[in-house]
């Protein structure tokens, strides 16, 4: 996986020198622009890349994309995003504040001083985006590999200077990100999301109740990300009655899976600790042999979603 990511200071505009950086290097070009569209086309009409999990939404959609092209990122937060990984190459296009305050008076037709406070808006508003999504205020040099001051270059030249540094870096040789690497990357995205509460596709929202545990909470999220249907705790089984015929137990599995016909109860217990919970699941099958229920272990459950995802999961543990 080899990506470009292409950021300005406010007040400048970067794409062009990312298009042409991206022509020439036969890279594929990602505007914050598409970024938006592709999760509006996965998730919902109308939604936005929610604040929470930004970077995690992000690093997935580029992902994918990755998984078949080498990538040019000309949208906001790519430094943040890829500040570890070798295969990245960060560029920074700065001017100094009378030139970018210039360039808003000729684009917007400002004088001078609307200009300038334009300018100190946008500043403004570029540290709250990246305070809330990164818990940055701004980009430091040492987020950047290579900054080029638009004062001096222009967009041919910028991009000139960003495909020589490429190569220098040996970027363009890198292989493209592997199908398990990129279900990996999907996979973990998916669960941090959970964890987060970040609203599921297709407008799909949890319910208003209360979960007993934070991981079911958690598995619920995951259900509604994959889009499968799912129940919180509709049933209880009695499997012990006293002389009089009152029930004294019953099993209350915590999910049901109308897809699979399949009841969950999800455990984060270690397995040598829940003999008590499978004493009375199995008494539940003896009593009630239609009934499918199955135990899942929070972290075998993990598991078994990143290497087969959840439908073969679920299918999996019916067996």
């Amino acid at each position: 996986m080899a990506i470009v990511t292409v950021s300005a200071q406010p007040g400048l505009r970067a794409h062009e020198i990312a298009r042409l950086a991206a022509q020439r290097l036969n890279f594929e070009l990602v505007t914050q622009a598409r970024l938006e569209g592709m999760y509006e086309s996965e998730f919902h009409s109308g939604a936005s890349i929610p604040v929470r999990g930004y970077a995690d939404v992000v690093t997935a959609m580029l992902a994918r994309l990755a998984a078949e092209h080498h990538l040019v990122f000309c949208g906001e937060g790519g430094p943040y995003l890829f500040h570890n990984f070798p295969g990245c190459l960060r560029v920074m296009i700065v001017a100094p504040p009378a030139v970018r305050a210039g360039l808003l008076m000729v684009e917007q037709g400002l004088d001078l001083q609307a200009a300038k406070r334009a300018l100190k808006e946008l500043e403004q508003e570029r540290s709250a985006w990246l305070r809330v999504r990164f818990r940055k205020s701004s980009f430091a040099a040492a987020h950047f590999d290579l900054a080029l001051n638009a004062e001096r270059w222009d967009n041919s030249a910028a991009a000139e200077a960003v495909v020589a540094a490429a190569q220098s870096l040996r970027i363009p040789e890198a292989g493209l990100l592997s199908a398990i690497a990129e279900r990996q990357i999907q996979f973990e995205v998916r669960l941090r999301l959970a964890r987060l509460g970040v609203p599921a596709p297709g407008g799909v929202t949890l319910p208003s109740r209360q979960f007993a545990h934070p991981s079911e909470e958690i598995f619920a999220n995951l259900l509604d990300f994959y889009r499968i249907p799912w129940e919180y705790e509709p049933r209880s089984f009695p499997i012990q009655w006293d002389e009089e015929g009152r029930v004294v137990e019953s099993v209350t599995p915590d999910f049901y899976l109308p897809e699979f016909d399949l009841y969950v109860e999800l455990t984060t217990m270690k397995q040598s600790l829940v003999t008590k919970k499978n004493r009375k699941l199995k008494r539940l099958r003896e009593l009630y042999p239609e009934v499918n229920v199955q135990v899942f272990y929070q972290k075998d459950f993990e598991n078994l979603i990143f290497k087969y995802g959840l439908e073969k999961t679920v299918e999996l543990l019916k067996e």
